[in-house]
């Protein structure tokens, strides 16, 4: 390094023209190294503060003193022709950098950025990309204080020891600056090192500025062995502050204030030249540059998320952070009223004993106060019972947390984030962190807006809504929502934002651009759907010129097939929403007329994987039929006829597979166009000697397996269990390892009820289980007639049941009668 150091101590007593600046090295995102910041700044007393973050963000920091602003935030940058490109600054209550800022706020100090403008840091991204670097994704590479081990060093884009090449021999190695200080003290954790040396150490006590030097006396050792820490672009950043801190002492003579990362301490207090740093950034590439505030929650803080700042607990650091005294009690009262509302047992007992037992662990390890280390085993031991499922919700709500900040309306967003913040005050639908479930009633107004929101944001790719499983309700009328709102969906609107102005503009470009880059048919299908869902009648026009055009050239029967059910079970949302889906009618019926036509062909010459797809196209058509006949736009009574003229083509022509010509005997059963009878004669034939086992044990399948019911139809029809029967005790032995897997394969689809019915029907033999053979014999089984005696005979418990008397039921029953 070379020249005399001098400390922090000295550059605040050298006040004058000419003085050194107090630099202040930190850990970002350390509430002890918050706390000393504000110390330390209330003893220098600067003229200016300089911090570590991009000076594009300089016009943003007045909004950090807005009442609406409430952290954790973070400053986002993206490029404007490429939003997706962008980088997070995320700031904490317990943040140095905002503690920084706070302070100047409320003295009127001045306050600047100092670190290399994104301009550059997002440039450096594209290159990357460009030349095919292997890594993160755009939205982590570049990610404010990195992903890492957020050590002192960490900054805005990078982390030392935090970057994807952090194995020994890569080309470029970087070390955790904590990790080293704390093995070099005797410590295996870095976190307990660090808390014993920086958190758990009293403020107000002695020199404010004497942790800063000792912290820059270990970061200037630290460089000296390592240098730069392996990678080459802090030289950038730090030849870069340089730059701004001279500027700074130009102007402020009599005061400087610098908070960045302790790492970097030793690099801005060298002596180098003005020509040489300015050589270091020459030619650095460039790209144009928003930023904004944008909320943040502690989750993402935490590395657990996998886009974090890099800090395990953040929401314990918060509590230590805004606890006056007393933290461990005041921990030990939030675990027990958090276990409370989950209805465990939790007394003041136990938290004076958790209490306890957290500081004589703390004694035990020689440690000046417990930590989360320790208060955790003291929460498990007493609180938990040992057991670490309830110990799993206090690290996810209390040790993580799920704090959401704000940020003010005031702060500059794209157009898209205006109108989305209009949206969500308009129906109430407050961005929040912690997952919720919405149930929505389509056929209110208010439902119904915020239902269309959802879906133009999916469509939009801001997922903050995933449709899930409606309980209780199958009807179109009723969806169900989960939300959680990510931060990074921020960057997701900034995104959308080229598509327009609003949320119904910007999804509506965005389906018609989707519907000409869709690959397949379903895809175009699937994408009418979700116009329909999201209420885009000026896309949906687009939308069915493109699936029309599609249709007509695409002469894979299968795609079809895939495509027709997606297309017909949009046509029910006309009933709710009140959409015209003549148009789409239309498209449908033709599409199933291709369906017909192409079919039959289709189905011949298959081999078993094909013939079983088949089948599942098969099934879907016919449910596509029942409910295009169904379906708002009338008219399409006739595609039933047609439909199943198809599958008598199927179930009588010998080359089509054996699943999908017992499928379509089984489909026209169902639909009560085929005779038991003559269900019962086409099982014969095919069970019978001349036919192969495997043909009919396909056949078998399609006809009753499939999760079709099929268990159900053989309980209640005798003649066809015993014709499976007497086929199955017949087949010879060498064939009957060829079928025993579609046989297991479709039988074990039945439910349990189901299969020991049957067990119990095949075991009493042929006429002894069903049909009118049972009527009389004390026997399970299903008579022709119902028997007017055994049902006399519950009509007490229904009375039980209903609380009502003989002649009510005696009414109810007359009244059904007739």
């Amino acid at each position: 390094m070379g020249g005399k150091q001098v400390t922090a101590a000295e550059s605040a007593a050298g006040r004058g023209p000419g003085a050194v600046p107090v630099l202040l090295g930190v850990r970002h995102h350390g509430p002890g190294s918050a706390r000393a910041v504000r110390a330390a700044l209330e003893e220098a007393r600067p003229e200016v503060v300089l911090i570590e973050g991009p000076p594009e963000a300089d016009a943003l920091i007045p909004l950090a003193a807005d009442e609406e602003m409430r952290p954790p935030v973070a400053l986002l940058a993206h490029a404007v022709d490429e939003p997706g490109r962008s980088a997070f600054w995320p700031l904490a209550e317990f943040s140095p950098e905002w503690v920084a800022l706070r302070w100047a706020l409320e003295r009127g100090v001045p306050a600047r950025f100092i670190d290399l403008p994104a301009t550059h840091t997002l440039a450096w991204g594209r290159q990357e990309d460009e030349a095919g670097v292997e890594g993160e994704s755009p939205l982590d590479a570049e990610s404010a204080d990195g992903e890492g081990d957020n050590g002192p060093g960490s900054g805005p884009d990078t982390a030392p020891g935090s970057g994807p090449d952090t194995a020994p021999g890569s080309a470029d190695v970087r070390i955790d600056p904590l990790g080293v200080l704390a093995e070099a003290a005797g410590y295996d954790d870095p976190e307990r090192w660090w808390e014993d040396v920086v958190e758990h150490r009293g403020v107000g006590e002695g020199d404010a500025l004497a942790p800063f030097t000792a912290l820059e006396e270990a970061m200037g050792a630290l460089r000296e062995t390592y240098g730069s820490g392996g990678h080459d672009r802090d030289l950038v950043r730090e030849a870069y502050m340089r730059l701004q801190v001279r500027a700074a002492q130009r102007e402020f003579e009599d005061g400087v204030a610098v908070v960045c990362g302790a790492w970097h301490v030793p690099a801005l207090r060298q002596k180098a030249t003005v020509a040489a740093d300015k050589a270091l950034l020459k030619g650095l590439p460039k790209v144009k540059t928003d930023m904004t505030w944008v909320p943040w929650t502690h989750r993402r803080l935490s590395r657990t998320s996998g886009y974090g700042a890099g800090i395990d607990s953040p929401g314990w650091y918060g509590h230590l952070f805004s606890a006056p005294d007393r933290p461990v009690e005041r921990w030990m009262t939030k675990v027990a009223g958090l276990l409370r509302d989950e209805d465990r047992i939790v007394s003041s007992a136990h938290v004076i004993e958790a209490v306890r037992l957290a500081e004589t662990l703390a004694a035990m390890r020689g440690r000046p106060l417990p930590g989360l280390s320790e208060t955790t085993d003291a929460v498990r031991a007493v609180m938990c019972e040992g057991s670490d499922v309830p110990l799993a919700l206090v690290r996810d709500r209390l040790v993580v947390g799920d704090v959401l900040g704000e940020v003010p309306s005031t702060a500059p967003a794209v157009p898209l984030q205006r109108d989305l913040a209009r949206l969500q005050r308009r129906l109430r639908l407050k961005p929040e962190a912690l997952e919720r479930e919405l149930e929505l009633d389509l056929r209110k107004e208010t439902d119904s807006a915020r239902s269309r929101l959802l879906h133009r944001l999916r469509l939009l790719g801001v997922a903050w809504g995933e449709p899930a499983a409606s309980r209780g309700s199958t009807g179109t009328f009723r969806e169900t929502w989960r939300l959680r709102w990510e931060p990074e969906l921020s960057v997701r609107v900034a995104e959308a934002g080229v598509w327009g102005t609003t949320v119904l503009s910007a999804a509506t470009a965005k389906a018609e651009a989707d519907a000409v880059a869709a690959e397949g048919l379903a895809d175009v299908t699937a994408l009418a759907e979700r116009c329909l869902l999201a209420e885009l009648p000026d896309a949906l026009p687009s939308v069915m010129r493109v699936l029309a055009d599609r249709a007509a050239l695409d002469t894979d029967v299968g795609h079809l097939a895939q495509a027709l059910p997606a297309l017909v079970r949009s046509l029910r949302y006309g009933d709710v929403r009140g959409t015209d889906t003549q148009a789409l009618g239309e498209v449908a019926a033709g599409l199933a007329e291709r369906v017909f036509v192409g079919l039959p062909p289709a189905c011949a010459a298959l081999d078993a994987d094909a013939a079983e797809e088949m089948r599942r196209h098969v099934d879907a058509v016919h449910g596509a039929v029942a409910l295009l006949g169904d379906a708002p736009a009338a008219g399409h009574d006739h595609l039933r006829a047609r439909w199943q003229s198809v599958l008598r083509v199927l179930a009588g022509r010998d080359t089509v597979p054996g699943v999908i010509r017992g499928r379509a005997v089984r489909l026209l059963l169902d639909d009560g166009e085929l005779a038991q009878d003559e269900a019962a004669r086409l099982m014969g034939l095919v069970l019978s000697p001349g036919t192969p086992p495997a043909d009919a044990a396909a056949w078998i399948e399609g006809f009753v397996g499939g999760g079709s019911g099929g268990g159900m139809l053989l309980v209640h029809d005798e003649r066809l269990l015993g014709l499976v029967d007497a086929w199955l005790t017949g087949v010879p032995a060498e064939g009957f390892t060829d079928v025993l897997p579609l046989l297991r394969r479709t039988f074990s689809a039945y439910e349990p009820g189901v299969r020991r019915t049957l067990g119990e029907l095949v075991r009493r033999g042929p006429g002894a289980g069903g049909g009118a053979a049972a009527a009389g014999t004390g026997i399970p089984g299903f008579a022709a007639e119902p028997d007017a005696a055994r049902a006399d005979a519950v009509l007490p418990v229904v009375r039980l049941l209903l609380g009502l008397d003989e002649e009510d039921i005696e009414k109810d029953l007359t009244g059904v009668a007739g």
